[in-house]
């Protein structure tokens, strides 16, 4: 009897397993958005965790003799003017602009969800909040990075911090907008005449419903942060020159883009692929999360 009850828990297990990979398989299948988006986003991941076993060498070795070569089979993206491999430096590059494009993702949403939701619920602190966002949301986010990393030293974690800054305002004027549609809803009143407090509302009704645009929003500033890093790096306001980076890469190749455009070329197409790759997922997550807007239910 034991053997039996156990044969039947393994075979519930791998049907509620293949069940999952059925909904999953489905669920790509209406929004390839997602699959495409997701799939590309993973692939460069996977390349910038895995850079030192795709025959890559160290992307920082200066080979003078062999500088601004083009394109071969020894060097597959050729070299820059140091004769630094650019293939390397790009794949390594790749490590940089996703640990900024995440991170600041999850920093602005974090900071940007906990000040939509104090602005939004409580009717008092919201005019102030809102003044002040608006006062940040007047200076475009790439001048107030800048400003921003003119106070401190070029480093990962201090281009973080500044696009962060500038990305906040947008994510919490989107969390004051469905706080304040969702404030009137007759279930959140409900709870109100219930004698539920505050944070018990926030929690159990507030949060769970801010969670769909978030991630919308989330993958759009993780996009807008590689752009921004990019463009602080290749002005030489971001990530020190010494530390391979798309940007970096673009800004130390534009010397000789017209006799040499594959060092410019290469990190710019891996750049727009990533930053796409990171805008389908935002929509296919936008269309499968919002009904209103979903092809079907």
């Amino acid at each position: 009897m034991t053997a039996l009850s156990g044969t039947e828990a393994g075979a519930t297990r791998l049907f509620a397993r293949a069940t999952r990979q059925k909904r999953f398989l489905r669920y790509l299948r209406r929004h390839p958005s997602v699959a495409i988006g997701g799939g590309l986003l993973l692939a460069i991941a996977l390349g910038a965790i895995l850079a030192p076993l795709l025959w890559t060498i160290d992307p920082t070795q200066l080979s003078p003799a062999r500088r601004t070569r083009m394109p071969s089979e020894q060097f597959w993206f050729g070299t820059d003017m140091l004769g630094r491999d650019v293939y390397s430096r790009v794949v390594y590059g790749a490590r940089v602009s996703l640990v900024v494009g995440f991170s600041v993702a999850v920093l602005a949403s974090v900071a940007g969800l906990a000040i939509g939701v104090l602005a939004g619920f409580v009717r008092k602190l919201d005019g102030v909040i809102m003044r002040a966002i608006d006062g940040m949301m007047s200076i475009p986010p790439i001048l107030l990075a800048i400003a921003l990393m003119a106070l401190t030293r070029g480093s990962v974690g201090n281009v973080i911090l500044a696009i962060t800054l500038a990305e906040i305002p947008r994510v919490a004027r989107l969390v004051r907008g469905v706080v304040l549609s969702l404030r009137e809803q007759p279930y959140v009143e409900a709870a109100v005449a219930c004698g539920a407090g505050v944070p018990r509302i926030l929690v159990r009704h507030i949060l769970p419903n801010t969670v769909a645009p978030m991630m919308v929003q989330a993958t759009y500033i993780c996009a807008s942060a590689m752009i921004v890093e990019a463009i602080l790096s290749f002005i030489g306001a971001g990530i020190p020159p010494a530390t391979p980076s798309w940007g970096n890469i673009m800004a130390e190749g534009r010397a000789l883009w017209q006799v040499r455009p594959h060092i410019v070329l290469f990190p710019a197409i891996f750049l727009s692929i990533t930053v796409l790759a990171v805008n389908l997922l935002g929509d296919g997550l936008r269309d499968s999360l919002d009904p209103r807007i979903a092809k079907r239910l």
